[in-house]
């Protein structure tokens, strides 16, 4: 919860090795991973290539229709059926599956927020649906996604303003060709239920008119002290197949979450503290008020061919994010003048925050021409176009007000404050992108890529009161080079070099001369050389990357009203290596990556953490998954999954207090019955961090101070999924 912020299978294993390409930091982009979710297996049984040649294209990589294992990247895609295998409902849930993910401050009934090659994401900037820009500072439901892609690295050519570890993007399910009638129910521990149904039409004498609705209500109840919550969402999508290349496509979804956050633990003193039992909500407060959700997104797009080899699109998107965002928060130390960081006996200064009404609005408009033509000897695939982004957030008054002193047991109970004593901060944010890229083919086996998107900033603030106001205006250029070689039939080398902005905004807190106003665009760059392979049964792939990225800091004493200046100060430079694997061989499967990194920071005014590495970024990162297909039993599929990560430094200026590396291990089962008729019944089992692993799974260290969070402990689930 960004308080201090004050806006603050079915995959059996026929398929196990496409699941299994979905784990390593690369592997993925091999991996045919369907453009409809594996749901619709009672109906239709799409074969998964594993082949270097025939992966699918992915809105995420910018490059159009052309394959995924065949553009210069990195990237994963991860389908819904994957997804419910590993009883992933949310996009965090990726962590265990690929090794170049990780955690940045996700915290129990907030919404999720990721890293990627070590660097946080902008849950603002960082995050697509159907290709198109939207908010995430809200939880994003599954339910009706048919995908999630993740590109890896630089991803100004496809995004332009936007965190340099790289991009999200959730696919919706959309109409099928087959009818589907899909219901799912899953229990896991402690006691959360959740139901859904998936059902898909198609209407008229030639199917021209197609319907797709999901549905799906939630009760949350996780394994912490009073975190109880509730979710549901109901979301349609249709089609209109007008004529031989013309499409007419909508859809829109409405969701909503209720659930107390669950608050980080931090050091005590100086010392970092042994795990803490992953059952204590220090939001324990008997006027504790949980955070509500509310969100409404809808898209329309319309697809027209001009040509064999040509086409353009207009798509519109709009998003309304409401939210009551509420804690009690522990922060910091008064008593011992430590303001990052809980006493050394374990106590805290507690604050009551409550930030209700909480109104963010974007909308989307593009219009693109995508197609190929040939110049001489030379293939050209072709994409150009216009996106033009709008965002609006609109706040009340705030309290974040000190009510006393809390004990890291969560026993003491202390009295509210919902005093509303702090200005907030209203922003206006509008961008026009024009773009461009051009994948050129020589030969058979050579290709050069060129991208170039220039984006046109405009960014207001003004405090709720109508003081302190500020605005900026800024035009930037990111351009995208590559080449790449096919050596050998399936298996490609290419080098890739880039640059993407990004901005960022003060801290709402009044010790900032600068509270929540917009911060000018910084560039980053990023060089990336890599191999991309298949052959037989065995998948590879393997990057090397380097990613110079500038930094915001604060300077000033930081411990009184308007002594502290969030500005840019010097950079963190990321060099590492990604590598994925995978391999299938009658009944067995395995897959594996991991993501090696050599991160430092560099420029610092502040010489002390010159030479460092960041916080929250460990060196090493390992997953691996393993399948086998009971011959005895058809249908039935077990699993066993590892994941694994190094230590992490907890200080900026200080690479020796860290908190310890760990391995957790899970175990999956998926039985797949055909009953008389049409009917599929699909029972799946699993259980996370099988031997109750205690550790801290991550050290964020946001707006000045020191946050752990405690590995969730050993959890079960059960579900069937009836399809027919």
């Amino acid at each position: 919860m960004p308080l201090p912020a004050l806006s603050c299978r079915r995959a059996a294993l026929r398929r196990t090795a496409a699941a299994a390409l979905m784990l390593g930091a690369g592997a993925p982009t091999l991996a045919s991973a369907q453009t409809a979710d594996a749901s619709t297996e009672s109906t239709q049984l799409p074969a998964v290539t594993i082949s270097g040649r025939k992966s699918p294209a992915v809105s995420v990589s910018g490059w159009g229709d052309l394959p995924l294992s065949q553009t210069p990247l990195q990237a994963s895609v991860y389908d819904a059926e994957t997804l419910r295998d590993q009883g992933i409902q949310s996009v965090r849930g990726l962590i265990q599956l690929d090794a170049a993910i990780g955690d940045s401050y996700n915290a129990a009934g907030y919404w999720d927020t990721l890293t990627l090659r070590g660097f946080v994401i902008d849950n603002r900037f960082n995050y697509r649906r159907d290709g198109l820009p939207i908010n995430a500072e809200t939880p994003i439901p599954l339910d009706n996604k048919a995908n999630v892609e993740v590109l890896k690295g630089i991803s100004g050519m496809q995004a332009g303003v936007s965190s340099p570890g790289g991009l999200v993007n959730y696919t919706v399910k959309r109409p099928l060709d087959a009818p589907l009638n899909s219901a799912f129910l899953q229990w896991q521990s402690e006691s959360s239920v959740l139901a859904s149904v998936d059902l898909s039409r198609r209407f008229g004498e030639t199917g021209a008119v197609g319907l797709r609705v999901n549905a799906a209500v939630e009760t949350l109840h996780p394994d912490i002290e009073d975190a109880n919550g509730n979710r549901w969402l109901v979301a349609a999508a249709g089609d209109w197949r007008i004529a031989p290349g013309s499409l007419l496509e909508a859809e829109f979804e409405s969701s909503r979450q209720s659930q107390p956050s669950v608050p980080g633990f931090s050091m005590l003193g100086n010392r970092i503290p042994p795990p803490t039992d992953p059952s204590i909500n220090l939001n324990n407060q008997p006027w504790s008020e949980p955070v509500v959700f509310g969100a409404n997104t809808g898209s329309i797009r319309y697809t027209q061919a001009i040509a064999a080899d040509w086409r353009w699109s207009a798509r519109l998107m709009g998003q309304q994010l409401r939210t009551d965002d509420r804690t009690a928060f522990p922060f910091g130390c008064s008593a011992e003048g430590n303001y990052d960081r809980f006493c050394s006996d374990g106590s805290f200064d507690m604050y009551d925050y409550r930030s209700d009404d909480e109104r963010r609005d974007s909308s989307a408009a593009e219009l693109a021409v995508n197609g190929s033509v040939a110049t001489g000897n030379v293939q050209h695939t072709l994409g150009f176009g216009v996106l033009a982004t709008r965002f609006k957030s609109r706040f009340q008054r705030n309290a974040y007000n000190w009510v006393g002193v809390g004990n890291i047991d969560g026993s003491v109970v202390l009295p509210p404050d919902p005093t509303l004593n702090y200005e907030n901060t209203n922003r206006d944010e509008r961008s026009t992108e024009l773009f461009v890229h051009d994948a050129m083919q020589f030969g058979e086996r050579l290709r050069f890529w060129l991208g170039l998107r220039y984006t046109s900033l405009e960014r207001e603030a003004v405090s709720t009161d109508g003081m302190q106001g500020t605005d900026y205006r800024q035009s930037l250029t990111s351009p995208w080079i590559a080449a790449s070689y096919e050596f050998a039939p399936a298996q490609m080398l290419y080098a890739s070099w880039g640059r993407g902005a990004e901005s960022d905004v003060a801290p709402n807190l009044d010790i900032y001369t600068n509270a929540g106003q917009p911060l000018p665009a910084l560039m980053s760059q990023q060089f990336e050389i890599g191999l991309k392979g298949a052959t037989g049964q065995f998948t590879w792939t393997i990057a090397v990357f380097d990613i110079d990225r500038p930094v915001w800091a604060d300077f000033g004493s930081c411990d009184a009203q308007d002594t502290c200046t969030r500005q840019a100060d010097g950079s963190a430079r990321h060099t590492g290596v990604e590598a994925g694997a995978t391999w299938r061989s009658g009944a067995w499967s395995l897959g594996a990556g991991l993501q090696w990194l050599h991160a430092r920071r560099q420029g610092s005014r502040d010489a002390s953490v010159n030479g460092l590495r960041p916080v929250n970024v460990p060196a090493l990162s390992f997953r691996m998954q393993a399948g086998y297909s009971v011959p005895q039993l058809p249908g039935l599929t077990l699993g066993a999954t590892l994941s694994a990560v190094g230590d992490r430094s907890v200080l900026p200026d200080d690479e020796e207090t860290t908190i310890p590396g760990y391995a957790v291990a899970g175990l999956t089962a998926q039985w797949v019955q055909r009953t008389a008729g049409a009917t599929t019944l699909t029972w799946r089992a699993g259980i996370d961090n099988l031997f109750d692993k205690q550790a801290w799974k991550e050290s964020p260290y946001q707006f000045a101070h020191v946050y752990l969070f405690p590995l969730p402990g050993r959890t079960a689930r059960v579900s069937l999924q009836i399809n027919w």
